[in-house]
């Protein structure tokens, strides 16, 4: 009798914790993932303070492979964090400063059109100046290109929405009296985070288009190469080790995956609470290791620290005098520091084109007349490039924003899709083109393609998946039918977004164009008319005045092109294609 009582106790009592010990692996596993990241940390740096070498030895033993994907992984993740505080900062000073938008705006259509290769080799050179005794240097390089890869589109993405946000939140910020940090905090920044969430994952993903170029710098007779994934893949393609490229797609797929699951698929499911919506959705979007996070102790003691840290804050802010005229004296300073700010900018655009006219003075005529007409032919392929992109990337993205079911599927199929460095398919694609006996002239369109039409896919997605239920409950109700329900709801609802994806598909393609209209494999050089193939061909034999002229050109076309075509499509998605008019 008393053997089942205690029994009945022990199954008790195992019930009662075993919430407790699950919780408790919780916590030990995110407690062995914090040092285990920190061993990693350390050994980054280790790299970074080690005495510069014109050249490493990279082991293509699958043995090594972790090691240089968890630097390639990080590198991203800090050019990132980089990108985030630019983009927040730059798009809120182009959203709110109507002066200096007529500045800011067309320069980062510039920024964003303008061919890695074009500033790589200057900023290597003053890099490897600055820190001659360290890889300090060649890490910032890498950092800074994988940089140029990612803020342009998430800053596009937030400046958009931050001139998108409904009259009606303008309104209850004013009735609570919020300051512009508030304002920001608790209105703007919350409606931007869908569009700046899936945004973010493209930028992450353009990130890695040149990953094989950002870890193998060549400057000269002198070949840095920084040990990672690029490196190892380089490598791998330059000595026909097919094993080993193999095994480098392997963890470059693995590595996206990781990303997608522990990153941006938490980051997108706590984005749906900031969706504007009346009604809830019948299926919430969920992740797994969101969950995992949840339950553990350690982060709900930490949540709780948080909250009782905001409370004493707030207590005191309450109670803290002058407060409202310490808010009204930031705000008053504020314009003239913006002033100031692009004062300094406008400076320095001058002093750079003093410094490019004298580089271009004596460039002949023919010279200019071949630039025209090769930027030319580069325009109607960049131009092909984004109506092929735009076909197939609108359905597949409205069907993928749409449905939660098809986002949990294809947000990591289309993540690494989009994060591969498309570099590595060059070989194959050109292999192919060559069975089809199609030229490169026609075949730089489809390398193109690669590295643009992402930007519109995930650009419609966020879109999508923006779309307040209560206004598809409406088309259900009306028995809107397919055709219908695109014109009238889904379109208008993703213009926007497919602007933004558009514009910055247009730059990636520009980008994109130094690597197919120049495509140099092992033992010979393809080529073909065409500006990124002049920047490219500039960029080999260290011409910097027509590299510079090309440039120019490049640049030229940009701002022609966003004053007739962009500008007018977004001021038609802020008024006719906004939810807020």
């Amino acid at each position: 009798m008393m053997h089942r009582i205690l029994d009945t106790m022990w199954g008790q009592a195992n019930a009662l914790f075993a919430p407790f010990r699950r919780r408790r692996w919780v916590d030990l596993l995110l407690v062995a993932a914090a040092f285990g990241m920190l061993y990693g940390l350390i050994l980054l740096g280790h790299e970074w303070t080690a005495l510069q070498r014109p050249q490493i030895q990279v082991d293509l033993s699958p043995l090594a492979l972790p090691k240089y994907t968890f630097f390639s992984m990080m590198r991203g993740l800090a050019a990132y964090a980089l990108s985030f505080v630019f983009t927040l900062i730059y798009a809120y000073w182009a959203a709110k400063d109507a002066r200096a938008e007529r500045l800011l705006i067309p320069l980062l259509d510039i920024l964003q059109s303008i061919p890695v290769l074009t500033f790589l080799m200057p900023l290597l050179l003053v890099m490897v100046a600055l820190f001659p005794h360290s890889n300090v240097g060649l890490e910032i390089t890498a950092i800074l290109t994988i940089f140029t890869g990612q803020v342009w589109n998430m800053t596009f993405s937030l400046y958009h929405s931050l001139k998108s946000v409904p009259s009606e939140f303008h309104e209850a910020g004013t009735v609570y009296r919020f300051n512009w940090w508030q304002r920001f905090k608790w209105i703007e920044l919350p409606f931007a985070t869908t569009g700046l969430a899936w945004n973010s994952m493209m930028s992450m993903a353009g990130g890695w288009f040149f990953l094989m170029i950002n870890e193998s710098l060549t400057v000269g007779d002198k070949d840095f190469r920084l040990p990672g994934l690029g490196s190892y893949m380089s490598v791998a393609v330059e000595q026909g080790n097919g094993r080993a490229q193999i095994y480098a797609i392997l963890a470059m797929i693995l590595m996206i995956v990781f990303l997608d699951q522990v990153l941006w698929r938490p980051i997108v499911v706590w984005a749906q609470r900031f969706k504007v919506e009346d009604t809830v959705q019948s299926e919430a979007p969920s992740s797994w290791f969101l969950d995992f996070v949840r339950r553990s102790r350690l982060i709900r003691w930490w949540d709780l620290w948080l909250a009782r840290r905001r409370r004493i804050r707030a207590h005191r802010l309450r109670h803290r005098a002058g407060e409202r005229t310490g808010t009204r004296r930031a705000e008053q300073v504020a314009p003239w520091m913006a002033l100031g700010a692009l004062g300094v900018v406008t400076t320095l655009l001058l002093v750079g084109t003093v410094g490019i006219y004298h580089l271009l003075a004596h460039l002949p005529g023919k010279a200019w007349i071949r630039l025209l007409k090769a930027d030319a032919l580069s325009l109607s392929r960049v131009m092909i490039s984004m109506g092929i992109g735009v076909a197939w990337a609108l359905p597949a993205g409205l069907a993928i924003g749409l449905s939660d079911r098809l986002s949990r599927i294809f947000q990591p199929v289309v993540q690494v899709a989009a994060s591969f460095p498309a570099p590595m398919l060059f070989p194959t694609v050109i292999a192919l083109l060559a069975t089809l006996k199609v030229g490169l002239g026609w075949g730089s369109i489809v390398l193109m393609l690669l590295g643009t039409q992402w930007y519109i896919l995930f650009n419609v997605i966020a879109g999508a998946s923006a779309i307040p239920s209560d206004l598809r409950e409406v088309a259900t109700s009306f028995n809107f039918g397919r055709w219908q329900r695109f014109k009238e709801l889904y379109f208008p609802a993703i213009f926007p977004y497919l602007i933004t994806g558009c514009l910055t598909a247009a730059g990636g393609a520009w980008n994109a164009s130094i690597v197919s209209e120049y495509v140099s494999l092992k033992g010979y050089t393809l080529q073909t008319f065409g500006l990124g193939a002049i920047v490219s061909q500039a960029t080999a034999d260290k011409d910097f005045a027509l590299l510079a002229a090309s440039t120019l050109v490049l640049a030229g076309t940009v701002v022609l092109f966003n004053r007739m075509v962009w500008k007018p499509l977004y001021r038609l998605a802020s008024t006719r294609y906004s939810l807020s008019k």
